[in-house]
């Protein structure tokens, strides 16, 4: 009999990161996207610092293998680095529950990956379930602005549409590379590799775009330093160690499935604290989306 702990674990993974997609969407817009990823990856890596040091006796993982940290720190660069590069601006640009939305595309975009990485065949419920989610997504993304509300500019629309587009690739790739270097190791310490990449990284692109004057006002900006720090501990802490986790004990495909409900989560939230306005077909097609999910992994 099965416990389900790496189910449940990427159904909490989802809620966290439906909760933390609204805190990040806050503080970018007080402080900017590049800034915020410096300050939300320092603040999760003290995090999981401070919790390697309580479970395991040692803080950082230093236990890790050469090809643990090969494939993790390609995870890392590609998911935390260059995805949530386009995935924090997609927050500023579009909103967290498009930009949620438009993430459930990861799992058809890993499924494609495994096809042409290892020539997997897909089943024909696989192909409807990757047509039904791309049909879902698109079908909430040609929402028109609801009435009474105040249409913005379309190229604005489209940029933070591309943006999301390439967070999902991002996540895509490195769910696979984090899956393969996620052998034989503890979530929390793969998590931890993880984050000190995309921190090194996002580090030097500040200081190769000379934009430490812009970190260091996001650094005194009490607000969004604590929705940074709420964002911090349920997103790339708490949910990231729940994913690798769920990966350990589930499939990929069934891990994935889950993790893309995060749009679901995310309406009544963007409705209750973003005031957004979500007509029917935002609902539906979000639905949609997710079923689409679930059908290709059943495949």
């Amino acid at each position: 009999m099965t416990d389900h702990l790496g189910e449940l674990a990427a159904l909490g993974t989802a809620v966290c990161w439906a909760l933390g997609s609204l805190a990040f969407t806050r503080a970018g817009r007080r402080i900017g996207s590049l800034p915020l990823n410096v300050i939300r990856l320092a603040l999760a890596l003290v995090f999981a610092a401070l919790a390697g040091l309580v479970l395991r006796g040692r803080p950082w993982p230093s236990d890790a293998t050469a090809e643990q940290w090969w494939w993790l720190g390609l995870s890392g660069f590609l998911g935390y680095f260059l995805g949530d590069l386009c995935q924090f601006r997609a927050f500023i640009e579009i909103g967290p529950r498009l930009t949620l939305l438009i993430m459930a595309l990861a799992p058809p975009l890993t499924a494609v990956i495994d096809l042409v990485a290892l020539d997997q065949r897909l089943s024909l419920l696989s192909v409807a379930g990757m047509a039904t989610t791309l049909a879902g997504v698109a079908w909430v993304l040609s929402e028109r602005t609801p009435a009474g509300a105040t249409p913005g500019p379309a190229s604005p629309r489209l940029r933070g549409i591309l943006l999301g587009l390439g967070g999902a690739l991002g996540q895509a790739v490195g769910l696979v590379l984090s899956k393969r270097g996620m052998i034989g190791y503890e979530p929390l310490q793969g998590a931890q590799i993880r984050m000190i990449v995309g921190l090194a990284c996002f580090v030097a692109l500040v200081l190769a775009t000379g934009t430490t004057s812009r970190l260091r006002a996001g650094l005194r900006d009490r607000g969004a330093l604590g929705y940074a720090t709420v964002g911090a501990m349920l997103g790339p802490f708490l949910g990231v160690s729940l994913a690798l986790f769920a990966l350990q004990r589930t499939s990929a495909g069934v891990a994935a499935s889950l993790l893309s409900t995060s749009p679901i989560f995310i309406i009544p939230l963007a409705t209750r604290l973003e005031g957004e306005r979500v007509g029917l077909r935002g609902l539906l097609g979000a639905l949609v989306a997710v079923t689409g999910v679930a059908l290709l992994f059943a495949g």
